[in-house]
């Protein structure tokens, strides 16, 4: 089979043609993904009729598996397998939860801007969103591409973001709409990690901005005065310009380089179903990255 590439939008973002995710795939193809990653950092495969199992398979070709929050929050929730993220709004058996219930409230968390798992080391690599079923209107999700944001810094902004650490924590993001972790939550959670505000991204050899959510504060700045720092830095990268939106089809499954992207679902009605199913990789390079503000 031939596998192109489209792009879908002038800075990031291709649809693959001509791909079955179906089909067990060699190196070559998994070196042709990864080229294709480093250039475009989010890729779009539309319409593929996988189910669990398959989406395991192909996400395995590219690292170890993250489970992000499962970590650090549990559930009893066996509705997916261990190793899937469940963004649905459904509980176990597969009915709609209702909308002021706890889990479905700290999924409003998935709203804000953010990169999937920067509150630990290992952070995410890749992450593989799947659609099974969407509602009727909303639930998009948006990318914002943080290497062509850094490219356009206004000087002044990328003076202060140089050489500057963040400190990300995995309750963080979730805290700052009003929900507040449990004390057995916080006793399992992950200790907060550093990250430059600057990255290189591995891929494409191109500066990166690395902030969302998960940053509660700039390492050596007043906490007021740090996280405007990360507003500002934020609301230069998801202007319009940076910003692609997916509207979701049962069946599409976007891959996204969380090293390069920002990403955040959009609204819909939770009282009906949006079944979404994510897989993740590991970013196994930043385990011993030197650029990570400790020591």
């Amino acid at each position: 089979m031939t596998i192109d590439f489209a792009p879908l939008h002038r800075h990031f973002v291709a649809e693959v043609r001509g791909f079955d995710m179906r089909m067990p795939i060699d190196a070559a193809t998994v070196d042709l993904f990864e080229r294709a990653i480093d250039r475009y950092v989010v890729l779009v495969l539309p319409a593929q009729a996988v189910d669990d199992a398959q989406q395991l398979a192909f996400t395995a070709n590219f690292g170890p598996p993250d489970i992000g929050r499962k970590k650090a929050v549990r559930s009893a929730d066996s509705r997916i397998p261990e190793q899937m993220i469940d963004l649905s709004n459904l509980d176990e058996n597969g009915y709609v939860i209702d909308p002021d219930h706890r889990r479905v409230l700290s999924l409003l968390g998935t709203r804000l801007w953010h990169s999937d798992s920067s509150y630990q080391r290992p952070a995410a690599k890749y992450s593989m969103l799947r659609a099974v079923v969407v509602p009727p209107w909303g639930g998009e999700t948006e990318f914002a591409d943080c290497r062509a944001a850094y490219d356009a810094l206004p000087d002044v902004l990328r003076v202060e973001a140089e050489d500057r650490f963040a400190e990300h924590w995995v309750h963080h993001s979730r805290s700052t709409l009003g929900w507040e972790p449990t004390d057995e939550e916080i006793r399992g959670s992950m200790p907060p990690v550093r990250w430059p505000l600057v990255r290189v991204h591995a891929g494409s050899g191109r500066k990166t901005l690395y902030i969302g959510a998960h940053a509660r504060r700039v390492i050596g700045m007043a906490l007021p005065a740090g996280r405007i720092l990360l507003r500002d830095l934020q609301e230069h990268a998801t202007q319009v310009e940076f910003v692609y939106r997916h509207a979701w089809r049962p069946g599409d499954l976007v891959l996204w380089d969380n090293r390069a992207v920002m990403h955040r679902g959009c609204r819909y009605d939770l009282g009906e179903v949006r079944d979404m199913r994510r897989t993740t990789v590991l970013d196994m390079a930043s385990v011993d990255e030197r650029d990570c503000g400790e020591g």
